[in-house]
């Protein structure tokens, strides 16, 4: 009884770390960090057992110390939004479709809407804006849906290693971390969740 308590702990923990590392891919995608955000990043400390995500997570905090909220908020503009788009088009439809608002937003919308996820009123984004669907990752995690692996090779697989993978070869700094930061750890979920849904 006690190693399945046990067990269960190190699930639940590992499950929260995976929430907390969709929500703040999702921060940084959906926003520049503001001064107490970049803080909170510069002082991260890597779990130096974890070869996989320790590197990623060093990078990020040098970046964070190098950068100024003026600096981040410039090259989100720049790389994500810009004056009719930024550099990268971090939107599902684009990657797969090579336009906005298409096929896959409406596929994307009649899952979420099956799961009971709704787009929060304040959002100006799409839902297929991968800031978004990291939050909806997020939620899936917090309350352990079995949705989580189909979403997941649905709507993230097919394309947001290719959109964080151009972010990552971005002009060096906060968002190239990023990118780098979120390739590592998409590729960890697809075997996490494969795993998962295999033992179950």
């Amino acid at each position: 009884m006690h190693d399945n308590l046990q067990s269960v702990a190190v699930q639940d923990e590992t499950d929260a770390l995976r929430a907390d590392i969709y929500r703040l891919l999702a921060r940084l995608l959906l926003a520049p960090p503001d001064a107490d955000l970049l803080d909170f990043l510069a002082h991260l400390e890597p779990d130096e057992e974890d070869d996989e995500m320790a590197d990623g997570w060093r990078g990020l905090a040098q970046a964070a110390r190098a950068t100024s909220p003026e600096a981040a908020t410039h090259a989100h503009f720049e790389l994500l939004v810009g004056v009719i788009q930024g550099e990268i088009t971090p939107y599902a439809s684009w990657y797969l479709h090579g336009t906005l608002m298409d096929e896959p937003l409406v596929a994307l919308r009649r899952d979420l809407r099956r799961l009971g996820i709704a787009r929060a009123e304040e959002s100006r984004e799409p839902e297929d804006h991968l800031g978004a669907l990291c939050e909806a990752m997020a939620l899936l995690v917090e309350r352990d849906d079995p949705a989580q692996l189909p979403f997941f090779e649905s709507h993230l697989a097919p394309w947001a290693p290719r959109c964080l993978a151009e972010l990552a070869a971005a002009s060096p700094g906060l968002y190239a971390e990023t990118g780098r930061l979120g390739l590592r750890f998409l590729e960890r979920e697809r075997h996490h969740l494969r795993i998962h849904n295999h033992n179950n």
